[in-house]
């Protein structure tokens, strides 16, 4: 069925819908109360202006749905698709921080109790999260101490003829022996640690009081004592909820942000009891339009002045914080939080086994109320999405914003010392010889093998020289070969810059005994200096650079060292950064890397130069790929001509997914006899075997 087809016909029930590619990877997932009309409205003319639906819509070729019966689940199922497909339409969670779990391993003949930070569908018990994180670590200390539970990594599916020392220092049974504890006294000590951890306490007196004394009874008084002090214990911590408890509903999750060129830090406090216990940090780099086409006539509220972008002004009232932010003109689009703060709830809370009754957000969005049902259903008591207005609550979101501002600046605006400093610094680690000047970067870039092409960026005096940057197209390397294409283009360039500096001093040595002063022979000293060409400093003799900077390891080191030798150089500082490690190799020490920690200045600018001659080297090779695809196989195709060709070009990015099309995905942007002409032509029939 043709994909506009498809969308005329979907359902009005509720589901979610799933964007597909050319090649079918899902690249969006959205949830929908109407199916029809929510789909329908990405192919208005308003959506298609938007950047983030735009480029969706060009990219998609096909869709999916999956029908559900209400909302709740059309959430639920979103949340799933979206944390197994990581579809890039969509906005992902990108969190490195766990909190941890006590993990009670139900499912094994002699459970154990654990501290993890993976969940895991493997039939354990697990109860947190829990904050701060070693809280957990002295909870399995307790439940060692008071119930004699082991975490160790013993084998108890068998039988051993010792115990180990845990045993004989009173923190274990000895599941490990047959003759030390029964499966019976075991169990209830499982039962015992499992009504601990789900804070059942008046349960659990009742059952060690009632055991300690049949046990001091059957003059069992040993056994009656651990009864008795593990009572103490389970009593003291129960003493202890029951004056906090007036704080319990203090719980809460409070969300604040900060958004500026494109980039965006969300903070997010965990209060519980009615203090800050933890913090955590999410951060989106450039990111992109998130005003999705159901939202388009929906301006939302944003946080704290305090928080909000610094340029630009304000429309609407600032009491009734329905305002939205309109940037100066030229600059991007107002930035909607809604969606983000939509898909960072969902995310972070859906599959969670405690949610704080009450989480704050600086600004309201379209399914809040819904996601609020849906996790009280899931949690079984009442949960509260808040949007705080004024009062303690709304200095707390506050609180939340100005925070994340602080990350947005220690993550994004890296604070730089003075350019001497950081001189000083490179030099030092990098033991040149001298204040580095100048340094020179290369990177080589292409695909297969193909158009395979190099640049040169400039880092001079502080800033980047973009009038000083180069192209260089390899004409010598066949194939992928990175060490050769690296060798050329550094000899390439020296060479060159060699051999200006002789012509330069040829000219100067050729000049000498001529008197210019005298007014008839200026006209010729000018002509003789005046260099080619239109910019006249790009043209001035140069000195090798400060440092030769080459991206990638210690094959292209070499491969560029080698370059230099050839040319009779041979006390050029030279380096390397590789790309996944960040190590630094410095030529002729190169079994000694240099490791610059991740917050170091001297590391941050020559990440900076590499990322910049990477960005430079891919724009020319795109450049080059698409002035080969100007004259593309496409043009020999019966009925494609220039104009079917380039509408083919744009929907689907490239000659390669066009050919991995199908016929029915390239009927949705040609004719139905055209696309099967490009279809047969990429396809073949296969002689018989």
């Amino acid at each position: 069925m043709d994909f506009y087809e498809k969308i005329r016909t979907l359902p009005t029930q509720p589901g979610v819908y799933l964007y597909k590619n050319a090649e079918g990877e899902v690249i969006y997932v959205g949830k929908a109360k109407n199916l029809r009309s929510r789909v329908r409205s990405y192919l208005l003319e308003a959506a298609q202006a938007n950047a983030k639906t735009g480029s969706l819509m060009r990219e998609a070729v096909d869709l999916d749905y999956i029908l559900v019966a209400n909302e709740h689940e059309a959430l639920a199922l979103e949340n799933n698709l979206i944390k197994q497909r990581k579809p890039r339409f969509n906005i992902l969670l990108r969190d490195d921080k766990t909190y941890p779990y006590v993990k009670l391993t139900l499912a094994d003949r002699f459970p154990k109790v654990f501290v993890t930070r993976r969940l895991r569908k493997d039939g354990a018990a697990y109860y947190g999260p829990y904050f701060p994180g070693n809280l957990a670590y002295r909870i399995v200390e307790i439940i060692h101490r008071s119930f004699l539970i082991p975490s160790c990594k013993v084998d108890l599916s068998r039988y051993h003829p010792r115990a180990c020392l845990q045993y004989y220092i009173h923190r274990c049974l000895g599941p490990c022996v047959e003759s030390f504890t029964t499966p019976e006294l075991y169990a209830n000590a499982v039962r015992d640690a499992q009504l601990f951890l789900e804070g059942r306490s008046a349960e659990l007196e009742r059952t060690l009081t009632a055991r300690m004394s049949a046990a001091a009874q059957a003059e069992q008084f040993e056994a009656a004592a651990r009864l008795r002090d593990q009572l103490s214990t389970v009593h003291q911590l129960h003493e202890k909820q029951r004056i906090a408890t007036a704080e319990q509903d203090d719980d809460a999750d409070v969300f604040g942000y900060h958004f500026e060129a494109g980039s965006l830090a969300v903070n997010l406090f965990h209060v519980r009891a009615g203090k800050i216990v933890d913090r955590r940090e999410f951060f989106w780099d450039d990111l992109p339009d998130l005003l999705e086409p159901g939202n388009a006539d929906q301006p939302e509220e944003l946080g704290a002045p305090s928080i909000r972008q610094p340029l630009g002004e304000w429309v609407g009232s600032q009491t009734d914080r329905t305002d939205t932010f309109k940037p100066p003109a030229g600059l991007e689009a107002p930035f909607h939080a809604g969606p983000v703060f939509s898909a960072l709830l969902k995310q972070l809370y859906i599959d969670q086994h405690y949610v704080p009754r009450t989480i704050l957000v600086p600004v309201d969005f379209d399914d809040r109320d819904t996601l609020a049902a849906l996790l009280t259903e899931r949690t079984g008591h009442r949960i509260e999405i808040a949007v705080p207005q004024r009062g303690d609550k709304k200095s707390l979101t506050d609180l939340a914003g100005q925070n994340a501002r602080q990350s947005y600046i220690q993550r994004f605006r890296v604070l730089e010392p003075s350019r001497k400093a950081i001189q000083e610094a490179l030099a030092d680690a990098l033991m040149l010889p001298e204040l580095p000047r100048r340094i020179e970067c290369f990177d080589i870039s292409h695909i297969q093998g193909t158009e395979t092409v190099a640049s040169l960026v400039v880092w001079e005096d502080g800033k980047m020289n973009k009038q000083a940057y180069r192209k260089f197209k390899v004409m010598t390397v066949l194939g992928v070969d990175d060490f050769a294409s690296m060798r050329e283009v550094v000899h390439r360039r020296y060479r060159r810059l060699l051999d200006e500096n002789r012509d330069s001093d040829a000219l100067k040595e050729a000049l000498k005994g001529h008197d210019f002063s005298r007014a008839e022979n200026a006209p010729k000293m000018s002509r003789a200096l005046a260099p080619e060409g239109p910019s006249s400093k790009s043209k001035e003799p140069q000195t090798l650079p400060s440092l030769i900077l080459i991206d990638g390891g210690l094959g292209q080191l070499h491969a560029a060292a080698e370059a230099l030798e050839s040319l009779g150089i041979t006390s050029q500082p030279l380096a390397s950064i590789a790309k996944k490690e960040e190590v630094i190799y410095l030529y002729g020490n190169e079994e000694e890397p240099i490791v610059l920690d991740r917050r170091s200045p001297v590391l941050h600018l020559i990440q900076l130069i590499r990322d910049e001659s990477h960005r430079f080297a891919v724009g020319y090779h795109r450049q080059r790929r698409a002035m080969r695809d100007r004259h593309s196989e496409l043009l020999n195709i019966p009925g494609v001509g220039p104009q079917t060709r380039q509408r083919l070009l744009s929907h689907f990015g490239s000659l390669r997914d066009i050919q991995q099309a199908t016929a029915e995905s390239l009927a949705s942007v040609v004719p139905r006899k055209t696309a099967e002409t490009i279809w047969r032509h990429f396809h073949p029939p296969q002689p018989p075997s």
